[in-house]
């Protein structure tokens, strides 16, 4: 018996780290990886393709969306199951309510584990989150499997020790510990949520399987899961996403004008493709503009560039200014007279003297 997993494509995600243009094309980027999934399935020949929730996200997901996944799913004719997680909750308002589904799509809707039997010997135990938040774990309320054979649970949750080595900002929804899926009686735990993929004993995460913020690397996607004859389960991940992004940092140290920083992140970006995020650093002349603007053309070859500011330090020789008899000076000798601690009057100073150079203080000033 083979399945293909799936979990955390968030459909219709906002991307909020970029602009409406690379947003939708990211947004598209998603269709084309769930269609890729769909394609995986076929060409593995396996037994039913299944999701562990966070399919979409349903404070944004569109009519269009909705007849996209119906559509695409109704060209299987294998089983589709679908355990709703935390973004994509089962409710009156939910995609899984509202779309007309194909027969082979089965769409997990109770807030308990529920069983489905696969075939003889082998039964899936699904699970919905009814609710944006506040899910307790499915095996935390003395949950145990009724009947013999091989049972596997398909649910969208957080595996409490796992919580150290997750992406920063996610909760606990639905959380259980690894040691509750044996004593549950279950085999297996095909999961959603964390968004790193783990292979664990009796669990198994596929990760979200196109990179939906920097940082999201490594190998991630869709997981075939071979169901032995002696009970054994092997995994096998295979890359579905459309496109890859990665991060850089930039030195600005020893730039003595504009062009330079223009000339250092072209070079830097030069080799490399998908989307890529630029954060420029270090310290400058209080001559250098350093401008976001001056960058936005550069990347032509990738599926997306976005730069940002990180942490510019202006080179400022304050003891030069105070000497001076003009405004600068002026204020230079007032904010250094002040009873600011050090680090507040050297913000001061740097955004102070810019403003009256009639720069942008956009940057990140020390």
């Amino acid at each position: 018996m083979k399945f293909l997993l799936f979990s955390d494509l968030h459909l219709d995600t906002q991307f909020q780290w970029t602009g409406p243009v690379l947003g939708r094309e990211r947004r598209n980027s998603l269709r084309s990886t769930l269609q890729r999934i769909v394609t995986l399935a076929g060409e593995l020949q396996v037994d039913a393709l299944l999701c562990g929730g966070d399919l979409y996200e349903h404070d944004r997901f569109t009519p269009d969306t909705m007849s996209f996944v119906s559509s695409l799913f109704s060209t299987l004719d294998i089983p589709v199951y679908v355990a709703p997680g935390n973004h994509d909750w089962y409710g009156p308002t939910s995609l899984y309510q509202l779309a007309r589904w194909s027969q082979n799509v089965v769409i997990f809707t109770e807030s308990g584990l529920t069983p489905v039997s696969i075939t003889d010997g082998l039964t899936l135990w699904g699970a919905a989150h009814r609710a944006p938040a506040n899910t307790n774990g499915f095996l935390s309320r003395g949950f145990r499997v009724d009947r013999g054979g091989m049972n596997i649970a398909l649910f969208h949750g957080s595996e409490v020790s796992a919580f150290g080595f997750q992406d920063r900002g996610k909760l606990p929804h639905a959380p259980f510990r690894a040691a509750e899926i044996e004593q549950a009686g279950l085999d297996h735990a095909l999961l959603g949520h964390f968004h790193t993929p783990s292979d664990a004993p009796r669990h198994t995460y596929p990760g979200n399987p196109e990179p939906l913020s920097f940082g999201e690397e490594g190998l991630r996607g869709a997981v075939l899961i071979t169901i032995g004859d002696d009970g054994s389960i092997l995994r096998e991940r295979h890359h579905v996403a459309s496109s890859s992004v990665s991060s850089i940092d930039v030195s600005l140290d020893g730039v003595t004008n504009s062009s330079e920083i223009r000339d250092r992140v072209e070079s830097a970006i030069e080799h490399l493709s998908g989307i890529v995020r630029v954060r420029i650093s270090g310290e400058v002349p209080a001559c250098v503009d350093v401008r976001l603007t001056d960058l936005k053309r550069l990347g032509s070859h990738l599926d997306g560039f976005v730069p940002q500011l990180g942490l510019i330090r202006t080179a400022y020789d304050f003891d030069e200014l105070e000497a001076e008899r003009t405004i600068r000076g002026q204020f230079v000798r007032d904010v250094r007279a002040s009873s600011l601690d050090e680090d507040a009057r050297s913000r001061v100073l740097v955004t102070g003297l810019r403003a009256l150079d009639g720069r942008s203080n956009e940057l990140d000033v020390r």
